[in-house]
């Protein structure tokens, strides 16, 4: 990767690791991964395609992954509100007043409460692979895990191949993360293992406290009243990309999410699972990120 620039932002008493890459003078894209994930989750494929599309790129660690700051969630627990700020801490520490915001899975909804409760610094909203700010999936997963029949109003379920993978209750470690990571992929696209378990290993060599990372769980079922706030009010241009073989939120989440914010423009990957582990993917994504 050229031109990488490592920097640690703060954020109140927490330090964030972050990454810039690119011709800092150029318009930035925040890339915002997901639950428990890195920024090397986030591929270099995808970063290289940003660039040449005309951009600088910013990776960062979430609180409690790789090298940002591990929080004793017991005594200072957290929401995804306060995930989003330091997305905001990010960005004041780069010395950004905007940049063009694209998340990931649980990424996706913060960069959701980003565009309705910081939309002076979102230039444009990328959601990927997530649900709508404020959904709680988690009843229509129990339903679908005790063979109970769905409600009318839920969001479908993840698939059977995630559920049983999770009742497998495999010992957390690369071998079992790519397992994972091969059921996100779906079972349309190649899955490059070889590719998904350096990412994996590389992540755990960085990673300050493997285990603090379960903590973005817990967050995401704390109350926090911010994610309640209609996505009505989003402004920025908006692209929702979602793939048609989801196996943890499948399509109809992505197009609940389209649905809810007024102009947005919905790009259905074909085969495309929950994670980018298949060739060329990355790419095809990185190039309907909205700039």
């Amino acid at each position: 990767m050229v031109d990488a620039r490592e920097r640690f932002v703060t954020s109140g008493p927490l330090r964030i690791w972050t990454e810039q890459v690119g011709d800092p003078e150029r318009p930035a894209v925040l890339m915002i991964m997901g639950q428990a994930a890195q920024s090397v989750m986030c591929p270099d494929a995808l970063v290289e395609r940003l660039l040449q599309r005309g951009v600088q790129v910013i990776r960062f660690d979430h609180r409690d992954t790789g090298r940002s700051s591990v929080v004793d969630f017991d005594v200072h627990p957290y929401t995804i509100g306060d995930m989003a700020r330091d997305c905001l801490a990010v960005l004041d520490g780069h010395g950004l007043a905007s940049a063009h915001i694209a998340g990931a899975s649980l990424g996706g909804v913060i960069a959701q409460w980003l565009a309705v409760h910081a939309p002076d610094r979102v230039r444009s909203l990328t959601v990927m692979s997530s649900t709508p700010m404020g959904h709680d999936p988690s009843p229509a997963r129990a339903r679908a895990q005790a063979g109970q029949p769905a409600d009318p109003d839920d969001l479908p379920p993840p698939a059977p191949e995630f559920l049983a993978h999770v009742a497998a209750g495999l010992p957390r470690g690369v071998e079992s993360d790519v397992a994972l990571f091969r059921v996100f992929n779906g079972p349309v696209r190649p899955f490059d293992e070889p590719a998904a378990r350096a990412q994996l290993e590389l992540a755990l060599s960085r990673a300050t406290d493997p285990a603090a990372a379960a903590n973005h769980e817990r967050a995401a079922y704390r109350d926090d009243p911010s994610l309640l706030a209609s996505l009505t009010s989003i402004t920025a241009p908006t692209s929702i990309v979602h793939g048609d073989c989801d196996p943890l939120l499948p399509l109809a989440h992505g197009e609940a999410v389209a649905a809810a914010i007024p102009g947005a423009v919905l790009h259905i990957v074909p085969g495309m699972g929950h994670v980018m582990t298949s060739p060329g993917l990355p790419e095809e994504v990185a190039d309907v990120i909205r700039l």
